[in-house]
């Protein structure tokens, strides 16, 4: 790849150019990584034993707690080189929507915007907020947002599905405990080598006036646009750009990438049936509780992954949960391919 790169002729063809130096710096920062654990983990395994020959145990402990830390990473990294999906390595589109119940459902689906924003910031991810849909007192209905990096959707796409709160409401004067659901659902962005066909005639466009808060910032044009596609029922939409043809054009490319992901979905089905089984994966399959009274706990109900510290969980500190799930979903075509041999 270096000597294609410095290659004059190879930038004939730009779109080809761009792909080879995308795939060369993910291959260099691969390698580094694993490159820079290995030295890690010499430099602490000689401070180890340079500490155990000294009787120093400051050195020793520091030393094993960045080994542990170093495992962690290695664990993470050794997921990470299993994202061999077709669009495992593509940016990825997030929705958030509000369930049943009205503030209750539509303050934790902020509480859940909030919290992947954060994950994904955490993990070296950028993010554009493409379209909110405030609630009436707080909170929001509905979100959509685009996350920017090496292989977020391969990261973020076991994270489809129904999301579960049980708190004390802080809008319930009785302090009442209540349960709340919200729905995440997770699409690739598709890059320009996957044509996928959508007839307009298919399709309901509406325009509207995009939310905000307020004064100048306040849009006093119908330049949000929301597409519908009638033979699936998808609906995307999107309100970032105060230019309605703008939005219309981010709102094509989110349809398309949700008639893609139904498309890898449904090829996922029909190839692996039982592994799709194990994967719980879907809109209307509750993967995952927040309990935050009367106990702490954050719990995956696929993988049994467990933490006490919610507040860490909302917080982003969602690896764990991640890494579990990809492994399970990994694990569980593996298994099956096993039982086809």
């Amino acid at each position: 790849m270096n000597n294609k790169a410095e290659d004059p002729s190879l930038w004939n063809d730009a779109q080809e150019a761009q792909k080879l130096m995308r795939e060369r710096q993910q291959l260099d920062e691969s390698i580094n990584g694993v490159r820079r654990l290995e030295q890690q983990m010499k430099e602490n395994i000689e401070l180890i034993e340079m500490g155990e020959e000294e009787g120093d145990q400051d050195i020793v402990r520091e030393a094993e707690e960045a080994l542990k830390s170093l495992r962690a990473e290695s664990a993470r990294l050794q997921v990470e080189a299993m994202l061999s999906g077709e669009a495992d390595g593509n940016d990825t589109y997030l929705e958030v929507h509000s369930g049943a119940g009205g503030t209750e459902s539509q303050d934790w689906a902020n509480m859940l915007l909030r919290m992947y924003i954060r994950w994904a910031e955490r993990n070296g991810f950028k993010v554009e907020v493409l379209e909110v849909h405030d609630g009436e007192e707080a909170g929001i209905k509905s979100a959509t947002i685009h996350v920017k990096g090496h292989n977020a959707y391969g990261w973020l796409k076991t994270e489809s599905g129904v999301h579960r709160l049980v708190r004390i409401s802080p809008y319930d004067s009785n302090a009442r405990r209540h349960t709340s659901f919200s729905s995440i659902w997770v699409y690739p962005v598709i890059d320009d080598t996957i044509n996928i066909e959508v007839n307009e005639s298919d399709c309901r466009i509406d325009t509207y006036r995009s939310s905000g808060a307020g004064g100048q910032h306040v849009n006093t044009t119908d330049s949000a646009v929301r597409i519908t596609h009638i033979p699936t029922g998808i609906v995307v939409a999107c309100q970032q750009e105060r230019s309605q043809h703008k939005n219309r054009a981010k709102a094509w490319d989110m349809l398309r990438a949700r008639l893609y992901e139904q498309e890898l979905k449904k090829r996922e089905d029909a190839a692996n049936a039982e592994a799709a089984s194990k994967t719980d994966i879907g809109w209307g399959h509750q993967i995952r509780s927040y309990v935050l009274q009367p106990y702490q706990l954050v719990k995956d109900l696929r993988t049994g992954v467990e933490s006490t510290a919610p507040d860490d969980v909302l917080n982003g500190e969602l690896n764990p949960f991640m890494e579990a799930a990809l492994a399970h979903r990994i694990s569980g075509k593996a298994d099956a391919v096993a039982d086809i041999d």
